[in-house]
């Protein structure tokens, strides 16, 4: 690997010893980008019925094989997601192999396509747990965001067979701007649910094949920088969660002084992602060419030994980036990371100006408070 040539003796051998303890912890597998929703602000889906896509969908074989490299690694836990993760015909068939290999599974599902086979599925064979994402709590407000015309009914009674079945049930929402005036009534909405977990996303990201349409959609949906505060100030347990842990580096180790490297931040500690047609990356959202790998083409093993530590080991020379973002005192206040401004900007060492703004726009607050 050329990146090796680059370091010193001792540089070297702190490689090596990381590349003999890493462990992998969990992983993320994408059945399937195809959904059958149609969600304005979604950076992955493609239509239920897109053929070429569902052709390129990784195996019940591939998958399994992914996953027994990967707990070998030392892999407990495993989310399956989409796109619609239940759209996958063989879902059973995917969810068992990977259960018989004594993963900790959680699913990702919008709840609109549960029946009661997967109820006696899931009690027979339990997962950790189910997340669901809650668009509105009307007709008019979740049919806006998903475009897809009889979706709330189709919710509301998949969340309600699985609440009833007493499979752990976990919502959160995704705030637009199509949604955020209901936002406090789909907050007590989850709460009254699930009383013990309930989260919020204000942050969209870009789409992961770059469609241009998409993208002008989905930053119509943004929230504004001063808009986002206020609904973080309105949750007083994010509110300190963000002034307690937000204050230094993700990981402290990497924050040393004069460092031109990219990633400060968890991609390849622990964990990757799959996407449904077979492609490794370190974090969901990093598809830039250099970070990802092939898995039909290199092992696991080998993605995870070498893919992930030359990533991790990239650095940029861009005066830009290096005097602004590397160096700047509230970048964990910030959405950038390499993986976004990539999608934002295609290089992933080039500031975003809406990160940037609703940074300060969060050190402001904390500053108030």
């Amino acid at each position: 690997m050329k990146f090796l040539k680059s370091l010193t003796l001792p540089e070297f051998s702190l490689w090596n010893k990381m590349r003999e303890q890493a462990k992998i912890v969990s992983f993320n597998l994408e059945l399937t980008g195809r959904c059958n929703h149609n969600c304005r602000h979604c950076y992955i889906n493609l239509p239920a019925q897109d053929q070429q896509a569902k052709a390129r969908e990784f195996k019940v074989d591939e998958i399994a094989g992914i996953a027994e490299q990967a707990v070998s690694l030392g892999a407990l836990w495993c989310l399956l997601t989409g796109g619609e993760p239940l759209l996958r015909e063989d879902f059973f068939d995917i969810y068992l192999s990977l259960k018989k290999k004594g993963l900790l599974l959680s699913v990702f599902t919008n709840a609109a396509l549960i029946t009661d086979k997967h109820l006696c599925f899931f009690k027979k064979y339990p997962p950790r747990d189910i997340e669901i994402t809650v668009y509105g709590v009307t007709q008019e407000t979740y049919e806006k965001v998903t475009r897809k015309p009889g979706s709330f009914a189709n919710f509301t009674r998949g969340l309600d067979l699985l609440l009833a079945s007493g499979i752990k049930v976990r919502l959160k929402a995704m705030v637009l701007r199509s949604n955020v005036r209901e936002l406090p009534e789909i907050s007590r909405f989850c709460r009254g649910k699930t009383k013990d977990f309930f989260r919020f996303d204000p942050f969209l990201h870009l789409r992961f094949d770059g469609d241009a349409a998409r993208n002008a959609e989905i930053k119509t949906e943004r929230l504004a920088p001063e808009e986002i505060v206020a609904l973080e100030n309105s949750d007083p347990q994010r509110f300190k969660a963000m002034e307690k842990d937000c204050a230094q580096f993700i990981f402290p180790e990497s924050s040393h002084s004069h460092c031109n490297h990219l990633f400060h931040c968890g991609a390849g500690q622990g964990s990757f992602t799959v996407s449904y047609d077979g492609f490794f990356r370190l974090c969901s959202s990093l598809w830039h060419q250099d970070c990802i790998g092939d898995l039909r083409k290199v092992s696991l093993t080998d993605a995870w030994s070498n893919l992930v530590l030359k990533v991790r080991d990239m650095r940029s020379d861009k005066e830009k980036f290096l005097k602004r973002c590397r160096i700047c005192p509230i970048i964990n206040l910030c959405l950038w990371c390499p993986a976004h401004a990539h999608l934002e900007t295609q290089e992933m060492d080039s500031p975003v100006e809406y990160f940037c703004a609703v940074a300060h726009a969060r050190a402001k607050s904390l500053k108030n408070n």
